[in-house]
Order: structure tokens, then sequence, then C-alpha cells
């Protein structure tokens, strides 16, 4: 008896996604709850477990744009378990036309560790071991991803001292082409100097059709300011060792940020609303009362912003634990659809990757979005008033705001209250 692979449910809103690919191969064994199969939507990204055991039987190949609901593949029941140590079948990439891999080989040496088809193609074909991979997928299966990330970062090690080489794939020999008559660059048409296409994912659609949507709808401005980070460092350096013993997570410089903007907000709530329609199309402004703050991620999939709930109720550890997962989720695509709604504002930290500043943009319907940048060390007036110049570590803040419903005064201040709580962190204990 067959039982059919059906694309579940994943968001009210969610009525298709992607198969962007199969867990396993065609004909293999599976068991009952075991990975199959992911499942790219615009949302989130999920794996689809197997509804029983037996073969696998594929019915859509890999890439195709699936609806939810859709019978994929099936699972043929009367087949039965491989006995142990049976000889397996060959997976793509490792023992082909039913040879086996070298005795000591990274292949062979990896071959009881739970790893997809295509992790195994590119371990065998880099020379990598993956029992020495620490796997991100479910129940700690290696995936295509964490096998690149160890070639680059072996790849990234070579000419640094460390000796590590990269095992090249061997080619086959080829015949003597004939010689080519000589071209100059003279020669070579504009545009031909190679071209290639990718599917955009559907997260990178969605992100794309709201960072429009936000362009086209809001009034957005931005307002700047920038902030003397010399307090928060010094706090963060005295109390850094003896925090992270206590809770079991680093003090960073976003829960500072977050509890600055959740008094800043308490202070000016409309930067903590957003404008919706009632049922005659009329505007109206929905204030909030929590502060659930979002935090833009950058993944290798695309943007993604996680919910933080209720961070004025937080405590910092809390903050910080609850950024530390995540982000984790973000990165392994385990974020579920409930961890991206909800916010109410929106903090976003380009200074990681090196920005001195920027004007970010809406993230719909909030009417807010603060952007951090690098901490940079410049000449400024300090103290403020003496007429004196001294070196400080600064960085610049950004407010995006929709001007439709924040006056420019308002988000003036709602900069400046954010940056005095960063200048005097002592604020954000009294709630000032």
């Amino acid at each position: 008896m067959a039982v059919d692979i059906v694309i579940p449910q994943a968001g009210e809103s969610v009525t298709s996604g992607v198969l962007s690919r199969w867990l396993k191969g065609e004909g293999e064994f599976v068991k009952r709850d075991e990975a199959v199969l992911e499942l790219e939507t615009d949302k989130v990204n999920l794996e689809v477990a197997s509804p029983a055991s037996g073969a696998l039987k594929i019915g859509v190949e890999a890439g195709a744009t699936v609806k939810i609901g859709e019978v994929v593949g099936a699972i043929d029941e009367k087949a039965s378990a491989p006995a142990a140590g049976a000889e397996k079948t060959p997976r793509p990439g490792s023992a082909a036309n039913g040879k086996h891999a070298a005795a000591g080989s990274p292949a062979s040496a990896g071959e009881d560790v739970r790893a997809t088809p295509l992790a195994r193609k590119l371990a065998d074909e880099h020379g990598v071991d993956l029992g020495s991979i620490q796997g991100s997928g479910a129940g700690g299966r290696v995936r295509e991803q964490d096998v690149t990330a160890m070639v680059e970062a072996r790849a990234g090690k070579v000419g640094t001292g460390a000796a590590v080489v990269v095992a090249p794939t061997p080619a086959a020999p080829k015949a003597p082409s004939p010689p080519q008559p000589a071209v100059s660059p003279a020669q070579v048409a504009p545009g031909q100097g190679g071209v290639r296409r990718e599917r955009m994912s559907p997260l990178r659609q969605r992100v794309a059709a709201r960072l429009v949507e936000a362009q086209h709808t809001a009034a957005m401005l931005t307002t700047f300011n920038e902030c003397d980070m010399s307090a928060v460092m010094a706090l963060r350096t005295q109390h850094k060792e003896g925090f992270e013993k206590k809770h079991g997570v680093g003090l960073g410089f976003m829960s500072f940020f977050v509890k600055a903007v959740v008094n800043a907000l308490k202070a000016f709530p409309s930067v903590n609303a957003s404008i919706v329609q009632n049922a005659g199309g009329e505007m109206e402004i929905e204030y909030h009362d929590a502060a659930h703050v979002a935090m833009a991620v950058g993944t290798p999939k695309g943007l993604v912003v996680p919910v933080l709930r209720n961070c004025g109720a937080l405590s910092f550890a809390q903050i910080e634990s609850g950024i530390k997962e995540l982000a984790g989720k973000a990165r392994d695509g385990k974020l579920a659809l409930a961890d991206l709604q909800g916010g109410t504002f929106t903090i976003t930290n380009g200074g990681i990757y090196g920005s001195l500043m920027s004007t970010p943009i809406l993230n719909p319907p909030q009417t807010g979005i603060l952007g951090m940048h690098a901490i940079k060390s410049r000449a400024v007036e300090y103290p403020v008033g003496s007429g004196q110049v001294a070196i400080r570590p600064m960085m610049y803040l950004a407010l995006s705001y929709d001007h439709r419903l924040i006056d420019g005064s308002e988000a003036v201040q709602f900069l400046v209250a954010v940056k005095q709580g960063i200048e005097d962190p002592a604020r954000l204990l009294i709630g000032m």
C-alpha cells in the first residue's frame, strides 16, 4: 500500500511554495516522521516528514512550484527496511555502479553520518569528511550548506599559514583541442562576458514585494542623529564576563538598543502604531500597548524579520537569549510563521556589515524602523558644550518613519530619546 506525501499547511496566507529539494533518493527506505523534502514558501522554509515507513517514490522533481495539499510523492509501505549490515544503496556522488568507496576515504568515513544526498555528493567532490561536520538539518542531518561552509572555511585558510588544501575533483583527460585563432578584446562583442539566471526564491520575492509596497504606500522620511557609545561599551566591558557566566548568553549592544527603543516608544506611542482601514475603508490609527520589536536578519536565502515579543517586560538576559534563538532559527531556516508576525517596530543593524549610514525602508504596516551602523572613532566636542575636541566611539543612528502618522518633530524627539538612553544607560534602568 502506498501512502501519499502531501504538501502541508504552512500558514493562513501561504497557498504554494517551491519544492527546493528531496532529502532522500528515489527508492530509498525512509522511516515514519523522517524528513524527506524541503519546501520554500514566501514566509518560511520547512521540512516535510514522511507519513509512513517504506520506500520513497518521487512524483515531483525538485525546483517545481507546488500547491498546499498537492501530492508530490508516495511511500510504499510494502518495502521492508534493509537488513543490518546489508549493502547500502549507492548515494549520488559516492559509490558509483555499486562499487564501494575506497577504505579510509571521506565518503566511507562518513557513510554512517546522517546527510542529504547532495551533501554527500559535495563532500565526495571536495574530499570533506562528513563525520567532522555538525549538521544543521533536522536531527543533526548534514545539509549541502554545511558542506559548502566547511569547504569555504578551509579555502579561506589557504595562504594564511595553515596547511590546508582542498582536494580537487579528478578530471578526465581531455583530447587536445585544435588551435583557435587569437581574438583581441576589441573583437569581443559587448554583453558576451557570460550571463546566468537563477530562480528568485519565494522568500526573496515576498521581501521585494513588501519593500516596494512600503515605498508606494507610506510617506517615508528619514531623520539622523549620532550617539556616543562610550558608556555602553564601558558597561559591557565591565560586566560582560559575569553576565555570561550567570545567564549563559553574551551581553551585546542590541539589548541596550532594544531597551532604549522600548522607553522611547512609551514616550511617543505613535511610533509604535499602525495605519489600518476599518470595515468602511476609512483610515484608522491602531495603537499597540506592548512593544514587539522585529529584528532584521540577513540569511543566504534572503532577509527575514523575526519578532521578539513584549520587550518591555524582558530583562537584558531575556532579550539577548531571545535574539540569539531567533537568529539561530533564521540561519537554519527553522523560523515558524508565528515568529515573523505581530511586530510593531523594527531594528536593523547594518553596522555588522560595515555600513556607516543608511536609510532603512519601513516594514509595513509599521510606522518606524531604527537603523544602527558601524562604530567609528571620530573627533567630537566632549564634554558637550565645553568647546574641547576629543576622539570618541560614535555611531550614526537613522530613523525612517511614516510621515502620514508621525510628525517630523516627534520623529526627531524619538531618536533623541534613543540616543539619550544609549549615552546614559542608567536612564534605561529607571525608565527615562
